[in-house]
């Protein structure tokens, strides 16, 4: 089993925790962690092309003359297809994007995106985010006493205010639940900051 060094938020060592080898030590499937950054974009996609049907367009829905005796051809509304700023016929809606990855496929590549975390040393593991207020300063200055650099994930195991309130407003700090945690987050930021108790979580629910 894979041990790592738990520190405190001055970045001293205080203890070490024994992760489980399925979810850390893993092998990195590069494939996996492909399809799982697909899936995750394909489902953040918004489909933004959109033309207007003849319902949406303005302009009067009366009939413009009538049916019979004019000798031109019968036509029910200027928001017809075949007049000009009438309404398009099968133009592009919005769409979901997103598909569905068998769920054996997205554990795997979360346990691949975690192994290669902790291999690269990108991965750290805190005793707790007991911050003393919510100041963004103060956020600050504990993610420069544990060495860390720009594009920050910190993952935490259910509320904790003061955290939420201090990484809010800090740019390349995202902050998530351990259940929230995607390969999509993992493999965009440079380091993870887990927290103790995040880490077991993640350590026992990727392990079954």
């Amino acid at each position: 089993m894979p041990s790592v060094d738990v520190v405190d938020l001055n970045n001293q060592v205080v203890s070490s925790l024994e992760l489980a080898d399925e979810v850390f030590s893993a092998p990195v499937n590069e494939n996996l962690l492909y399809e799982a950054v697909r899936h995750s974009q394909a489902a953040r996609r918004g489909g933004n092309a959109k033309t207007k049907t003849r319902h949406e367009v303005s302009g009067s829905g009366k009939k413009l003359w009538r049916q019979k005796g004019t000798g031109r051809a019968r036509v029910g509304s200027i928001r017809s297809p075949l007049w000009r700023h009438g309404g398009t016929t099968h133009g592009p809606q919005p769409r979901d994007y997103s598909y569905k990855l068998p769920r054996k496929m997205l554990l795997g590549a979360l346990r691949s995106a975690l192994s290669a975390k902790l291999r690269d040393g990108e991965l750290k593991v805190v005793q707790e985010f007991s911050l003393p207020d919510h100041k963004a300063k103060g956020m600050r200055a504990v993610l420069t006493q544990l060495e860390v650099a720009d594009k920050v994930l910190v993952v935490e195991n259910g509320e904790n205010r003061n955290l939420s309130l201090g990484t809010r407003n800090l740019e390349g700090v995202t902050l998530v639940e351990s259940k929230d945690v995607s390969v999509y987050l993992l493999l965009g930021h440079n380091q993870v900051l887990l927290s103790e108790t995040a880490a077991k979580k993640l350590s026992e629910a990727l392990a079954k």
